[in-house]
């Protein structure tokens, strides 16, 4: 490597650093708009419950999977033999704090459906739909039985990553977190769009989120270029699912507050249509 492709190479490195630590600190300011917006209105109205309960799964299993490429001897060494080529996993310490942070902020927020300990005004609907519920106990089940199959059909109980291993079970976790990402966004976009408002719903968290996904996007491109082979980007699914759904939903998202709903005026409708309308899912209480 000549002096110049070793200088730019240093230059890409820290540009991919600044870029995980700036979408570390957009995404992680983004948990922040909602709870205070909750708080300061002393209401979770306007907020879809189903949103933060997607959330709590999906970040308390992206802690885990962060976490066990980062830390897990096993993990990585599995990953390695799977992608010989580009054997270091592109997630960064970054990503780990920023799942963590996340999970805990998400817990908060949906504490504040609960009035005996805040005290907020809360919808109709205090909890999550039926499809959501059903989506949510369906991923813990879809883990554990990758688990199960890990630990009767695995050789050396897991532990030889060229049959089921440990790092199915990792990145088992890591799709709940893709799929309660796309979910999750859906009942709010509907909440949106049956109240004709977006008050109750913290565009700044959007604005944020919108920022960090674009970084995130670029670092693992970088990351990826950096590595010579393009399955870094296969080979962290996660991350790259994330940053797109995520981008995607927040376009939805500015274009009912900024240009569909611009008004302010507050509603007390139902969150959730009833099952003779026939809409998505009936209501839980």
């Amino acid at each position: 490597m000549s002096e110049t492709e070793s200088e730019f190479v240093l230059f890409a490195k820290a540009i991919s650093r600044v870029l995980g630590w700036t979408y570390f600190l957009c995404w992680s300011l983004s948990f922040y708009p909602q709870p205070i917006l909750n708080w300061r209105r002393k209401s979770t109205q306007g907020l879809a419950i189903d949103f933060p309960t997607c959330n709590v799964l999906g970040f308390i299993a992206y802690t885990i999977s962060t976490a066990s490429f980062l830390y897990s001897s096993t993990i990585r060494e599995q990953y390695a033999l799977r992608h010989p080529v580009a054997p270091e996993p592109t997630v960064r310490f970054n990503d780990f704090l920023f799942a963590a942070h996340g999970a805990l902020l998400c817990i908060v927020i949906y504490s504040q459906f609960y009035t005996w300990i805040w005290g907020f005004k809360v919808g109709a609907r205090q909890k999550a739909s039926r499809v959501v519920l059903g989506i949510f106990w369906g991923s813990i089940l879809g883990v554990l039985v990758v688990t199960t199959i890990v630990l009767i059909r695995g050789k050396d109980g897991g532990y030889d990553g060229s049959g089921w291993a440990w790092l199915d079970v990792i990145y088992a976790l890591g799709y709940v977190k893709l799929i309660v990402t796309v979910i999750k966004y859906i009942p709010q976009v509907f909440v949106n769009y049956k109240r004709k408002s977006t008050v109750g719903w913290a565009i700044s968290t959007i604005l944020l989120d919108f920022s960090g996904g674009v970084l995130s996007l670029g670092q693992l491109l970088i990351d990826s270029s950096l590595q010579g082979d393009w399955s870094g980007l296969t080979g962290n699914p996660v991350k790259l699912g994330l940053s797109n759904i995520s981008l995607a939903f927040d376009i939805i998202f500015m274009c009912q507050h900024y240009v569909l709903y611009t008004s302010s005026e507050d509603t007390d409708e139902e969150e959730w249509p009833n099952e003779r309308q026939g809409l998505l899912a009936p209501r839980i209480y």
